[in-house]
């Protein structure tokens, strides 16, 4: 692997503490209950690093920057936590964001451990930088692609946004359910108000229609004109990138928000490392974790095991992606190399079809499992 110079303050590394930057969407127009949850499982993670002795005597510490679903601000805070010293990158929720950032880790030499986003091309070309927890979109959006043919859906509805992480999940979609008989028609959310959404389900004879919009607008605005048209009511709405996780979508769409199928990164049941976070997070939030703060959690669980094999160096911390085997709370994690993706992708994150109960919209229903 080819090693560029040591970036600027590099050798601030050397200090009082060992200093992971972490890259979280705190603000709006970020997702900013994903990223709460996200900081929370890094924080944790800190935490109970510390707690057990630091790396090697040394304190772990979180430098935090909001990226607000803005990928030129990530590109920027990648340069100024280099400039600071950090010894590797952590986090992200979003994965446009996460792109720009893996791009400038990538060129800056920076070790990323990306939490949270799924887009299969976080770098345009392959790279021995950047390593990620979550599943890769291709694999995960199959699952789920799996489950609508399961249940019978053939004629399959996407209300869209533009962006690059829109279009790839409706290309995975298109290009698994053609082959076996599916149908997937996509409507512009930037031309189509909510109600018109509805004519257009009719129009198309659509039996599901999946949000692949941002939240909470316009996807609770499409959840209550599709719920509240009487041609509808046979109809599945999915939200396979996961908006029904958090809380904020049971209190913005009541019983409106039960009963939509998405992708859900946690196992059936978790083992004794899993249940002991699960506790730890629940009290920390002040709510039920969602995958995403297990995934913050898991990220700090295998950047320290890092730090104190490697030392801060950064190219010997990449150089070890291939070498982990750390115990997360969702299973051991190790990284390999996947078709597709340019990354070192850790490749059985446990994936699961699940909904919001309509008989208690705060417990969740696994329909299928990855």
């Amino acid at each position: 692997m080819n090693t560029p110079p040591s970036a600027p303050g590099a050798e601030q590394a050397c200090g009082s503490s060992v200093r992971i930057g972490a890259l979280v969407p705190l603000t709006r127009p970020g997702w900013v209950e994903a990223g709460q949850h996200l900081l929370a499982g890094l924080e944790l993670g800190v935490r109970e690093v510390n707690d057990a002795g630091g790396i090697l005597g040394r304190p772990l510490e979180l430098v935090v920057r909001d990226t607000a679903a803005d990928p030129g601000k990530a590109a920027a805070a990648v340069d100024e936590l280099a400039g600071l010293g950090v010894a590797a990158l952590a986090g992200e929720y979003h994965s446009v964001v996460a792109r720009a950032a893996a791009a400038r880790a990538d060129a800056l030499g920076l070790p990323f451990l990306c939490s949270s986003a799924v887009l299969d091309a976080l770098t345009e070309q392959p790279t021995e930088w950047v390593a990620r927890l979550a599943p890769a979109q291709s694999r995960g959006w199959r699952v789920y692609a799996d489950f609508l043919l399961g249940a019978g859906h053939k004629r399959i509805a996407v209300a869209a946004q533009s962006s690059v992480y829109w279009a790839s999940g409706a290309r995975v979609l298109r290009d698994y359910l053609g082959p076996r008989g599916g149908t997937v028609v996509e409507l512009d959310m930037s031309v189509l108000a909510p109600a018109a959404v509805c004519d257009e389900l009719v129009a198309n004879r659509a039996t599901a229609l999946l949000l692949l919009v941002g939240c909470p607008e316009p996807a609770v605005s499409i959840v209550k004109a599709v719920r509240g048209d009487r041609r509808l009511t046979e109809i599945l709405i999915g939200a396979p990138a996961g908006q029904p996780e958090f809380a904020e979508w049971a209190t913005l769409l009541g019983d409106d928000g039960a009963a939509i199928p998405f992708l859900r990164y946690l196992p059936e049941r978790l083992g004794a490392l899993g249940e002991r976070v699960e506790k730890a997070l629940r009290e920390q939030l002040d709510a039920a974790p969602s995958f995403v703060a297990f995934e913050g959690y898991d990220t700090v669980a295998v950047l320290a095991d890092l730090l104190r094999s490697q030392g801060a160096d950064g190219a010997s911390i990449a150089e070890s992606w291939p070498h982990v085997a750390v115990e997360g709370t969702r299973g051991q994690i190790r990284f390999s190399r996947m078709p597709g993706v340019s990354v070192w992708q850790w490749a059985w994150p446990p994936i699961r079809v699940v909904d919001r109960d309509p008989a208690d919209i705060n417990r969740f229903r696994i329909l299928h499992a990855g």
